[in-house]
Protein backbone atom coordinates (compact mmCIF):
# COMPACT_ATOMS: atom_id res chain seq x y z
CA UNK A 1 0.00 0.00 0.00
CA UNK A 2 2.86 2.39 0.83
CA UNK A 3 4.34 1.86 -2.65
CA UNK A 4 1.08 2.96 -4.27
CA UNK A 5 0.96 6.12 -2.18
CA UNK A 6 4.57 6.91 -3.00
CA UNK A 7 3.89 6.63 -6.74
CA UNK A 8 1.09 9.16 -6.50
CA UNK A 9 3.04 11.71 -4.48
CA UNK A 10 3.53 14.82 -6.58
CA UNK A 11 4.22 18.00 -4.63
CA UNK A 12 2.52 20.13 -7.29
CA UNK A 13 -0.72 21.63 -5.84
CA UNK A 14 -3.93 20.34 -7.42
CA UNK A 15 -6.65 22.77 -8.56
CA UNK A 16 -10.19 21.86 -9.65
CA UNK A 17 -12.18 23.37 -12.47
CA UNK A 18 -15.51 25.13 -12.06
CA UNK A 19 -17.53 26.16 -15.07
CA UNK A 20 -19.05 29.60 -14.90
CA UNK A 21 -22.09 30.96 -16.71
CA UNK A 22 -20.27 32.06 -19.86
CA UNK A 23 -18.91 28.58 -20.59
CA UNK A 24 -15.37 29.48 -19.60
CA UNK A 25 -13.31 27.80 -16.93
CA UNK A 26 -12.70 29.30 -13.54
CA UNK A 27 -10.04 27.37 -11.66
CA UNK A 28 -9.82 27.64 -7.89
CA UNK A 29 -6.85 26.28 -5.96
CA UNK A 30 -7.56 23.71 -3.28
CA UNK A 31 -5.93 24.03 0.13
CA UNK A 32 -4.65 21.09 2.21
CA UNK A 33 -8.05 20.51 3.82
CA UNK A 34 -9.75 20.32 0.42
CA UNK A 35 -11.41 23.73 0.70
CA UNK A 36 -11.10 26.48 -1.85
CA UNK A 37 -8.46 29.08 -1.25
CA UNK A 38 -6.94 32.05 -3.00
CA UNK A 39 -8.03 33.80 -6.20
CA UNK A 40 -9.28 31.84 -9.18
CA UNK A 41 -7.23 31.22 -12.27
CA UNK A 42 -8.98 32.48 -15.38
CA UNK A 43 -9.75 29.82 -17.96
CA UNK A 44 -10.43 32.27 -20.77
CA UNK A 45 -7.38 34.13 -22.04
CA UNK A 46 -8.37 37.53 -23.42
CA UNK A 47 -4.89 38.65 -22.35
CA UNK A 48 -2.63 35.74 -23.27
CA UNK A 49 0.44 35.50 -21.01
CA UNK A 50 3.71 35.06 -22.88
CA UNK A 51 6.15 32.30 -22.04
CA UNK A 52 9.20 30.39 -23.23
CA UNK A 53 9.32 29.66 -26.98
CA UNK A 54 6.42 31.95 -27.91
CA UNK A 55 7.06 33.83 -31.15
CA UNK A 56 5.96 37.48 -31.31
CA UNK A 57 5.93 40.20 -33.94
CA UNK A 58 7.11 43.57 -32.62
CA UNK A 59 6.44 46.67 -34.72
CA UNK A 60 8.09 49.97 -33.85
CA UNK A 61 6.30 52.40 -36.15
CA UNK A 62 8.64 54.29 -38.45
CA UNK A 63 11.58 52.07 -37.47
CA UNK A 64 11.88 49.14 -39.92
CA UNK A 65 15.23 48.05 -38.45
CA UNK A 66 13.59 47.43 -35.06
CA UNK A 67 10.46 45.81 -36.47
CA UNK A 68 10.54 42.02 -36.70
CA UNK A 69 9.66 38.61 -35.34
CA UNK A 70 11.27 37.46 -32.10
CA UNK A 71 11.22 34.15 -30.22
CA UNK A 72 11.32 34.20 -26.43
CA UNK A 73 14.13 32.09 -25.00
CA UNK A 74 13.71 29.25 -22.49
CA UNK A 75 13.33 31.77 -19.66
CA UNK A 76 10.71 33.90 -21.45
CA UNK A 77 13.22 36.64 -22.30
CA UNK A 78 13.04 38.58 -25.56
CA UNK A 79 16.35 39.88 -26.97
CA UNK A 80 15.54 43.24 -28.59
CA UNK A 81 17.89 45.52 -30.59
CA UNK A 82 19.29 48.61 -28.82
CA UNK A 83 17.76 47.86 -25.41
CA UNK A 84 18.86 44.25 -24.87
CA UNK A 85 16.84 41.69 -22.94
CA UNK A 86 13.19 42.27 -22.07
CA UNK A 87 11.60 39.88 -19.56
CA UNK A 88 8.32 38.85 -21.20
CA UNK A 89 7.60 35.75 -19.08
CA UNK A 90 4.03 35.97 -17.80
CA UNK A 91 3.44 39.35 -19.45
CA UNK A 92 0.68 40.28 -21.88
CA UNK A 93 1.55 41.73 -25.28
CA UNK A 94 0.29 45.09 -24.01
CA UNK A 95 2.74 44.97 -21.08
CA UNK A 96 5.61 44.03 -23.42
CA UNK A 97 4.71 46.94 -25.74
CA UNK A 98 4.86 49.34 -22.79
CA UNK A 99 8.15 47.89 -21.51
CA UNK A 100 9.85 48.22 -24.91
CA UNK A 101 8.51 51.75 -25.47
CA UNK A 102 9.65 52.85 -22.00
CA UNK A 103 13.18 51.56 -22.60
CA UNK A 104 13.44 53.12 -26.07
CA UNK A 105 12.30 56.55 -24.79
CA UNK A 106 14.16 58.94 -24.42
CA UNK A 107 17.61 57.44 -25.12
CA UNK A 108 16.85 56.09 -28.59
CA UNK A 109 13.46 57.40 -29.77
CA UNK A 110 11.02 60.10 -28.70
CA UNK A 111 7.52 58.84 -27.92
CA UNK A 112 7.93 55.52 -29.74
CA UNK A 113 4.80 53.72 -30.84
CA UNK A 114 5.21 49.97 -30.29
CA UNK A 115 2.86 47.14 -31.22
CA UNK A 116 3.21 43.45 -30.28
CA UNK A 117 1.25 40.38 -31.33
CA UNK A 118 1.66 36.66 -30.77
CA UNK A 119 2.47 34.76 -33.96
CA UNK A 120 3.09 31.26 -32.60
CA UNK A 121 2.21 30.05 -29.13
CA UNK A 122 4.45 27.65 -27.24
CA UNK A 123 3.79 23.93 -27.65
CA UNK A 124 1.99 21.67 -25.18
CA UNK A 125 3.28 18.32 -23.92
CA UNK A 126 1.70 14.89 -23.45
CA UNK A 127 3.42 12.44 -21.09
CA UNK A 128 2.69 9.12 -19.45
CA UNK A 129 0.60 6.30 -20.85
CA UNK A 130 0.16 7.47 -24.45
CA UNK A 131 1.53 5.94 -27.66
CA UNK A 132 3.77 8.88 -28.62
CA UNK A 133 4.67 11.10 -25.64
CA UNK A 134 6.26 14.41 -26.57
CA UNK A 135 5.58 18.02 -27.49
CA UNK A 136 2.98 19.12 -30.02
CA UNK A 137 2.05 22.44 -31.64
CA UNK A 138 -0.73 24.27 -29.82
CA UNK A 139 -4.16 24.34 -31.47
CA UNK A 140 -6.77 26.85 -30.25
CA UNK A 141 -9.61 25.39 -28.13
CA UNK A 142 -8.06 21.91 -28.01
CA UNK A 143 -9.35 19.55 -25.32
CA UNK A 144 -7.29 17.10 -23.26
CA UNK A 145 -8.82 14.21 -25.24
CA UNK A 146 -7.80 15.81 -28.56
CA UNK A 147 -4.27 16.31 -27.19
CA UNK A 148 -4.10 12.63 -26.23
CA UNK A 149 -5.32 11.69 -29.72
CA UNK A 150 -2.49 13.77 -31.23
CA UNK A 151 -0.11 11.69 -29.10
CA UNK A 152 -1.42 8.47 -30.65
CA UNK A 153 -4.06 7.69 -28.04
CA UNK A 154 -3.91 5.77 -24.78
CA UNK A 155 -1.73 2.72 -24.14
CA UNK A 156 -3.40 -0.40 -22.74
CA UNK A 157 -2.01 0.54 -19.28
CA UNK A 158 -3.57 4.02 -19.23
CA UNK A 159 -5.90 5.10 -16.45
CA UNK A 160 -8.28 6.95 -18.78
CA UNK A 161 -10.46 8.44 -16.04
CA UNK A 162 -7.58 10.11 -14.18
CA UNK A 163 -6.06 13.03 -16.11
CA UNK A 164 -4.06 16.03 -14.94
CA UNK A 165 -2.79 19.12 -16.68
CA UNK A 166 0.32 20.78 -15.29
CA UNK A 167 0.39 24.51 -15.93
CA UNK A 168 1.52 27.81 -14.49
CA UNK A 169 -1.15 29.74 -12.60
CA UNK A 170 -1.55 33.53 -12.73
CA UNK A 171 1.15 33.87 -10.03
CA UNK A 172 3.69 31.81 -11.97
CA UNK A 173 3.31 28.74 -9.69
CA UNK A 174 3.18 25.28 -11.23
CA UNK A 175 -0.15 23.60 -10.43
CA UNK A 176 -1.90 20.38 -11.45
CA UNK A 177 -5.42 20.74 -12.82
CA UNK A 178 -7.68 17.77 -12.16
CA UNK A 179 -8.93 17.40 -15.72
CA UNK A 180 -11.65 15.69 -17.71
CA UNK A 181 -11.35 14.76 -21.39
CA UNK A 182 -13.20 18.03 -22.20
CA UNK A 183 -10.82 20.31 -20.24
CA UNK A 184 -9.21 22.91 -22.52
CA UNK A 185 -5.45 22.68 -23.00
CA UNK A 186 -3.42 25.90 -22.92
CA UNK A 187 -0.03 26.62 -24.50
CA UNK A 188 2.77 25.23 -22.35
CA UNK A 189 0.48 22.76 -20.54
CA UNK A 190 1.61 19.21 -19.83
CA UNK A 191 -1.11 16.56 -20.15
CA UNK A 192 -0.38 13.65 -17.78
CA UNK A 193 -1.94 10.24 -18.35
CA UNK A 194 -1.33 8.00 -15.33
CA UNK A 195 -0.78 4.24 -15.33
CA UNK A 196 -3.43 1.96 -13.88
CA UNK A 197 -2.38 -0.58 -11.29
CA UNK A 198 -4.36 -3.61 -12.48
Amino acid sequence: MFALAACESDPTPIVHENTNGDGGLNLAPTNASGGRGGPGIGGKDPDYRLGANDRVRIIVFGQPTLTGEYTLDGNGVLAFPLIGNVNAQGQTTSQVQQAIAARLDPDFLRNPSVSAEVITRRPFYVIGEVQKPGNYPYVTDMTALQAIAMAGGYTYRARQNNLYLKRLDANGRMVRVAATPETRVKPGDTVEVKERYF
